[in-house]
């Protein structure tokens, strides 16, 4: 069943707009873990930001659902993007929130024909690299045993978290900070697992191009070869046809 045209249109319109609001929430979400020694009012207006950016994605599903021709069938279709809208609503923990609006932006930007898989798959191993320093900084810093005391640091354990290498140097200690890095480490197999994916694709398509190619060329040969072969058969039954019979001799003695 088609979607309704009024459904794309929105998405078409909102695509930017969201994306924009997003790069805001990283922004919000950022300055009171990166500034610690914030002015309060400053922290309040980034929460405030937070939730704003929040309930415009939660807006954009309802807008959605409403303009869908089947809703049920939407609702199993995007059934994450709904768990993502109700998520901070559970229990509002701010890192609830940034789960949140990571996989709604994730979800809208697969939506977006334009957006290549490997440009996907470069903004979401950045956006997991911010946001998880970011959060496991946010818990570890005031950890008594914690050993991420800086942005530097978080940067540093996310990429290794990421990329399963884990030195060691840094961990979380606390509950959740390790949830932290379970979630970093199962994302980063993911992505790892995609990229390997695509790339593998990439070369099974080529190849099937390739044979493609191949078996054309090889099929126009044989029928190029059929042709001159009779054409040549067309030619030889030509002269022999257009060929002058020979004249009998007399007989002198006849």
């Amino acid at each position: 069943m088609k979607e309704q045209p009024s459904r794309i249109r929105w998405e078409n319109r909102t695509q930017r707009p969201l994306l924009a609001l997003a790069v805001l929430f990283a922004v919000a979400y950022a300055v009171p873990i990166v500034l610690p020694d914030a002015d309060p009012a400053l922290r309040r207006g980034c929460s405030v930001v937070e939730w704003a950016v929040w309930g415009a994605f939660a807006v954009d599903y309802l807008v959605r659902l409403v303009l869908s021709e089947d809703r049920k069938r939407f609702v199993r279709r995007h059934w994450l993007d709904l768990c993502a809208v109700l998520l901070p609503l559970l229990r509002p923990l701010q890192l609830l929130r940034v789960v949140a609006t990571l996989l709604l932006v994730g979800r809208r930007a697969r939506m977006a024909s334009q957006i290549r898989l490997t440009t996907y798959v470069a903004g979401a191993v950045a956006g997991l690299l911010m946001f998880g320093s970011l959060a496991v900084l946010a818990v570890e810093r005031d950890a008594p045993d914690g050993n991420i005391k800086t942005l530097g640091d978080a940067l540093w354990w996310s990429f290794t978290t990421m990329t399963t290498v884990g030195y060691g140097d840094h961990s979380p200690t606390t509950g959740l900070g390790r949830v932290l890095a379970v979630g970093l480490m199962l994302s980063g197999i993911a992505l790892l697992g995609v990229v390997t994916a695509n790339i593998a694709a990439w070369f099974i398509a080529r190849f099937d191009q390739d044979d493609a190619e191949e078996r054309r060329r090889t099929a126009a040969i044989e029928a190029l070869t059929q042709e001159v072969t009779a054409l040549r058969a067309q030619v030889a039954e030509l002269s022999a046809a257009a060929a002058p019979v020979p004249a009998r001799r007399r007989d002198p003695t006849g």
